[in-house]
């Protein structure tokens, strides 16, 4: 009857609704580094040997399968010549450093609009992260 339809997927979606944002966040880190790493025209084997992680394991962090570690986003910063600030923005473990009190709300909502446009490859979206952010960090120091 129906009830295929509607009453399995309403007691299953009492758990996913908490891990979407966090699948999304991965995805969105994963897509700037992978984003950033053909921006530095880098194979996953050269970023691999640079950084001392498996090309496998930086594979699965590109789509967002892994939340890589400290040392690892480390790592790839380094490999990338980005700050690990960057990285660790997009991987959504650093929210508005040194903001004024109502601009981390704007930037999220503007880097939020960024990442969900449809009509940017994920290295624009990159791209236009990387400027934003830095009008946005020179404009409060």
């Amino acid at each position: 009857m129906s009830a295929a339809q509607a009453g399995p997927d309403d007691s299953t979606d009492d758990g996913p609704p908490a891990a979407t944002p966090w699948v999304a966040q991965m995805n969105a880190l994963g897509e700037f580094i992978r984003a950033q790493r053909r921006l530095a025209n880098l194979s996953l084997r050269e970023m691999a040997s640079m950084t001392s992680v498996s090309n496998a394991y930086l594979s699965q962090v590109e789509r967002g399968l892994h939340q890589p570690s400290l040392k690892v986003l480390r790592s790839i910063a380094d490999a990338l010549q980005l700050s690990t600030e960057q990285l660790l923005s997009q991987a959504g473990w650093v929210t508005g450093t040194g903001s004024a009190s109502g601009g981390s709300a704007d930037s999220g909502g503007t880097e939020e609009a960024i990442r969900k446009d449809p009509r940017l490859t994920a290295e624009q979206r990159a791209a236009l992260l990387g400027v934003y952010r830095s009008f946005v960090d020179g404009a409060s120091g």
